[in-house]
């Protein structure tokens, strides 16, 4: 098979950046006798040209000039791997505009200003491929574009944050509580220094309105997706939940409904525990997908790391120089905003089951007031359970499963219940996601 070169600007010599410089050295070889396709660094561009990397890249490669890049006609593809908005912005738009084809992992971007870069694309004949932006060497983008492309795909629910999945998993299985579970993770490199855009659902939503707005066929924003953390959360209720058959999983929602009503959010959610995505521990990420064809489809792996994500780049830069993705990319088309900001459902009118924990006076009439609050909210029970012993001020646990209601009736029932002197402090309210079970019949 005759040899074709194939030159690459890289942009950002961080973490992920020299994953792919390894790959592209490492497995030249098996790439030509795979695909024909010899890749090679033309440049590789970063602010920081003095610190040691675990890869060794020829002389003259690195270097801090970026025009360097955008003036070398012989460089084909550009790689934008810096992170953050802004600057990372402004460098994919200059290489859109020199006529680069550009491959990204920047999720962030992509979820802010990915309708904008798309149109730009578009407006040079050039693609954008961005297959690592949302699970690491999970291929789940070109899945949704391409192997679902017959399907009408109504619901996806996503653990997408690896960070997020360790720390829940041990307050689960080795009882630590929540800042124990953190530090752990912190010290095993699954979480940064400052967490915040992990734990706080951040993450997770940036790759939710990648995922939905290619699975929907809609221009999404983040504004579109309810966000929730899991700094709150406690392994009591961890624990609870288990006792009632349930498993905690910070999930990723996209759901389509028969009238193309849009809900999408990010929270924690009680699985059941015997459902697939409840058996994703540690720092892997699973994604479910429904779709009217093919059913219930999974898609698992490392979501997060050097070559994981380097994996998904270099995929992603051999699509591009193979013609693929121009392909894929020329086809991608999204319901405008003007169209699609009517059908988002608001959170308040999102319908399931709920998880209340109250920490209740050990007094006679506390069944009665707490079954009369949700009763005129319009919440049936489903379930309760309660603990003996005492907890602060003399309160007992009190822990009730409901049948499924809406968003609103349940937060205007948690303020009365707050409000009332028979309970102590705020009430803890976590949903139940009822995962569609795709069994034959």
């Amino acid at each position: 098979m005759a040899e074709r070169i194939v030159k690459i600007g890289l942009v950002g010599f961080g973490t992920v950046g020299c994953g792919v410089a390894k790959l592209i050295s490492e497995e030249a070889d098996s790439i030509v006798a795979k695909t024909g396709l010899r890749l090679e660094l033309g440049c590789v561009v970063d602010t920081d040209t003095e610190s040691a990397r675990p890869v060794k890249l020829p002389d003259g490669v690195l270097t801090d000039d970026i025009d360097r890049l955008l003036n070398d006609d012989t460089i084909q593809i550009g790689v934008e791997l810096v992170g953050g908005t802004d600057a990372a912005k402004e460098i994919q738009l200059k290489m859109l505009r020199a006529g680069k084809d550009v491959v990204t992992a920047n999720k962030a971007l992509l979820a802010e200003h990915g309708n904008e870069l798309y149109k730009a694309a578009q407006q040079n004949d050039r693609c954008i491929a961005f297959e690592a932006s949302c699970a690491g060497g999970i291929p789940i983008v070109s899945a949704i574009r391409t192997g679902l492309a017959a399907n009408n795909i109504n619901a996806m629910y996503g653990i997408v944050n690896g960070t997020c999945n360790y720390i829940l998993s041990n307050m689960t299985s080795q009882d630590q509580d929540f800042s124990q579970a953190l530090t752990k993770a912190q010290q095993k490199g699954y979480a940064e220094a400052d967490p915040t855009l992990d734990i706080s659902g951040g993450d997770s939503a940036h790759k939710l309105a990648i995922l939905a707005s290619i699975a929907f066929g809609c221009e999404i924003t983040l504004d579109d997706i309810f966000v929730e953390g899991i700094e709150a959360i406690s392994k009591n209720d961890i624990r609870y939940g288990g006792e009632m058959g349930y498993c905690l999983k910070l999930l990723a929602i996209g759901q389509k409904d028969a009238q193309d009503k849009v809900s999408l959010r990010v929270h924690p959610s009680f699985i059941a525990k015997d459902s697939a995505l409840a058996r994703v521990d540690g720092p892997f990420n699973a994604i479910s997908i429904f779709g009217n064809a093919v059913g219930q489809v999974m898609y698992y792996g490392r979501g997060a790391g050097m070559m994981p994500s380097a994996s998904a780049v270099v995929a992603d830069i051999i699509d591009v120089a193979l013609g693929n993705s121009a392909t894929t990319f020329q086809h991608l088309h999204l319901r405008p905003r003007n169209e699609v900001e009517p059908l988002i459902v608001k959170i308040g009118d999102t319908v399931s089951r709920f998880y209340i924990r109250l920490m209740a006076k050990d007094q006679p009439g506390v069944v009665a007031c707490y079954g009369k609050v949700l009763g005129d909210n319009q919440i049936s029970i489903s379930g309760a359970l309660q603990h003996e012993g005492s907890g602060p001020d003399n309160t007992v646990p009190v822990v009730i499963i409901t049948h499924q209601t809406q968003q609103k009736n349940m937060s205007a029932a948690l303020a009365e219940l707050e409000k009332l002197d028979v309970f102590s402090g705020k009430p803890v309210c976590i949903r139940i996601v009822d995962i569609p079970e795709d069994k034959e019949g």
